[in-house]
């Protein structure tokens, strides 16, 4: 098979907003206001991704702004509380910040991204220079493919490869992005692997089966 998931450079962010470790504060605010972003990463002079600093990252300045936690809070949230302190991007940032890189499929970034519970990743070369970045609602692009071009994707790479005729017939048709196969197959053995190539293919919601055994009255 010569299956061609979608990777993460059809859907990253390629004009990336960034600031160096000196970035203060408010310059730092400023740049995700008018960028409309929650997160910037952090880079060096050769553009390389130091950290990553997010809206949480800066919360906690406003949090405790005008409180005095008690000592119990002092202990449990030492982190944020050091963060409300801090006046530039190199104490704000969480480093070293998790990146990808992008070749990486989109089914990598979402492990990557679920693993470390982070809402964006930095996409990165081998080197380590920011190339873009993707978000969760970039990696929930790929449920916008089209019905048929997701069907004829498992057309060529399921189909052909494991119910190819005159053994088999299977008719495959895509509807809100669950693929129905239907028809008659040689060996229903290979059900089970076909169920997992098709959830497998970019943009499957769902997949459902009405496949039948060969006709052993055509056989005998």
């Amino acid at each position: 098979m010569q299956g061609s998931p979608h990777i993460v450079s059809d859907v990253m962010t390629r004009a990336v907003a960034t600031v160096d470790r000196a970035a203060a504060f408010k310059d730092i605010v400023r740049i995700m206001q008018d960028r409309r972003v929650s997160a910037v990463p952090v880079v060096d002079g050769g553009n390389r991704v130091l950290g990553i600093v997010s809206e949480a990252d800066m919360l906690p300045k406003e949090e405790f702004r005008d409180s005095d936690p008690d000592r119990r809070t002092q202990l449990r949230r030492l982190s944020d509380l050091a963060k409300a302190g801090s006046l530039t991007a190199e104490d704000l940032m969480t480093s070293p910040a998790l990146t990808v890189r992008a070749d990486a499929t989109l089914a990598q970034a979402a492990r990557e991204m679920a693993r470390a519970r982070v809402k964006r990743l930095p996409v990165v070369d081998a080197d380590g220079r920011v190339e873009g970045i993707v978000s969760r609602a970039d990696l929930l692009k790929v449920f916008l493919r089209d019905d048929e071009e997701i069907a004829e994707e498992i057309r060529r790479e399921v189909v052909s490869y494991l119910f190819s005729a005159p053994e088999s017939s299977v008719v495959v048709e895509v509807r809100d992005g669950v693929a129905t196969l239907a028809g008659r197959v040689h060996d229903t053995s290979l059900v089970p692997v076909a169920a997992r190539l098709v959830r497998a293919v970019e943009g499957v919601v769902d997949v459902e089966f009405a496949l039948d055994g060969p006709d052993r009255r055509s056989t005998a």
